[in-house]
């Protein structure tokens, strides 16, 4: 490790990407070309209300009733090539290196005992593991009781100066300058990784090419059963980690990581720059761009159980960081598409258009299909002028068809890990997507007026956390 100053190491925390590459910072939210698009669509919208209305409603409902099938198809088509059994694991190793595993905190002193012991139980040799627990410099609470823990040599804690942007990449990106080890892991304040995770890991990488920089291992809850907010939650991430990245790996396409539990090669991850600081879904960027910079992800056959968050406010507050950060990621990664084309490939281009911006764009239509195919119903509300007669049948096709697969992904997400008495909750996949279109257009609003704030995510409400 160099010898740079605290304040150096601080610099280099938020700078390094944003000087190095600045094409693929998030300190900028727009170009000067998406800003002009995001300003003609509106106008363009708007005189068309007035000049031609049903040529606006029309369009509104083709546009978005494809949009909707389209994420629709593709999501069945990743789980279509994802439901294959996993690969063998590699063969075992006998030497281990020195593991990393950054834990960024904040707030987070309830949850720290069964941190710490969800680490140390951990089958990795002790001496081969150098843990960092990265707190804020103003969390005195969360600081006070890491160090009234009696915490093994393994562990350090770092602290963070206070600055902006205060986003967790910032914290990952200083600790990464301490860091020591061969392989880098992230792990949540609240995460129960399997023991064997970092064997497993280490045996990937050793079976794998280079070019495999990263791992991203599988997530879950451990208090899935706990409300219907948690179930349908779990059902989101059964299908996400279990088939929908097991396709995009299989593809061989660019893959937007979790927010834990990926698994880095260190030196990959310094020569990317490491987080993005400015970016709120700091994991998603990280897996397109180590694909723009010549790098791949895989998948690991390996589950860390987190606590699936049991209240609507807290939900809402985390589902809107995501898709904020999401929406960052497609115009961070859309500022120079021909770029993006020879990096990824016509095939990863393509799945990233309708992976990250059909994520977006399912999440921002479904609230209008519901609307076009509503509000005739509505007693005093006129018609909409429909000359091409199609503002209420398309929008009903595409709220059928949509809804039919997003149900039915739902229903089978749970299958392969034998939660079969969850897939029932899969009918209310509708309205659960509904939820996440309010958090969308929270997102969206937060994307023009703070694009870099951070909601905290409350850890240790669940009633299951010592189970």
């Amino acid at each position: 490790m160099q010898n740079f100053s605290r304040d150096e190491f601080l610099e280099r925390s938020i700078s390094a990407l944003k000087n190095a590459r600045p094409e693929f910072s998030a300190e900028r939210t727009f170009t000067r070309g998406q800003g002009a698009v995001l300003l003609a669509i509106p106008l363009l919208a708007l005189v068309l209300f007035f000049v031609w209305p049903a040529a606006l409603g029309a369009a509104a409902a083709i546009f978005c009733a494809l949009a909707y099938i389209a994420n629709g198809v593709f999501r069945a088509l990743l789980v279509w090539v994802g439901a294959g059994e996993p690969a063998k694991p590699a063969a075992p190793v006998k030497k281990f290196p020195l593991y990393t595993i950054l834990v960024p905190l904040y707030r987070e002193a309830n949850v720290l005992p069964q941190l710490i012991n969800a680490l140390r139980a951990l089958d990795y040799p002790k001496k081969k593991l150098d843990i960092k627990l990265i707190l804020e410099a103003d969390d005195a609470e969360t600081i006070a009781a890491a160090e009234a823990m009696a915490l093994e040599k393994c562990f350090e804690i770092i602290r963070v100066p206070v600055c902006e942007p205060r986003t967790k990449p910032k914290a990952c990106n200083y600790a990464l300058n301490f860091a020591r080890g061969e392989f880098v892991v992230i792990y949540d304040a609240e995460d129960r990784p399997e023991p064997d995770q970092l064997k497993k890991a280490v045996a990937a990488f050793r079976a794998a090419p280079l070019r495999i920089a990263c791992l991203q291992a599988r997530l879950n809850f451990f208090n899935a059963t706990e409300n219907f907010l948690t179930t349908m939650f779990a059902l989101d991430y059964a299908l996400w980690f279990d088939f929908l990245l097991p396709g995009l790996d299989r593809l061989g396409v660019p893959m937007p990581l979790g927010g834990t539990s990926n698994h880095f090669r260190a030196d990959a991850l310094r020569a990317i720059h490491g987080w993005d600081p400015y970016n709120v879904t700091e994991d998603a960027d990280l897996g397109i761009r180590l694909a723009q910079m010549g790098y791949r992800v895989a998948t690991l056959d390996s589950t860390t159980f987190e606590e699936a968050t049991n209240e609507l406010g807290n939900w809402m507050r985390q589902r809107s960081r995501w898709l904020k950060g999401y929406m960052q990621t497609w115009l961070v990664h859309m500022r120079n598409p021909r770029g993006l084309l020879r990096n990824a490939g016509w095939r990863g281009f393509f799945c990233f258009q309708l992976f990250i911006g059909g994520t977006i764009l399912t999440a921002l239509t479904s609230p209008i299909l519901w609307a076009l195919s509503l509000l005739p119903l509505v007693p005093g509300i006129p018609p909409m002028p429909d000359p091409f007669g199609i503002i209420i049948p398309v929008p009903v096709i595409g709220l059928l068809i949509g809804n039919s697969l997003f149900t039915y992904l739902a229903m089978l997400g749970p299958y392969r890990r034998g939660w079969l008495s969850l897939s029932p909750y899969g009918l209310a996949a509708p309205f659960y997507w509904l939820l996440i279109s309010l958090a969308g257009y929270r997102g969206a609003i937060q994307l023009f007026t703070k694009p870099w704030h951070w909601e905290k995510t409350r850890h240790g409400t669940s009633k299951m956390l010592s189970a």
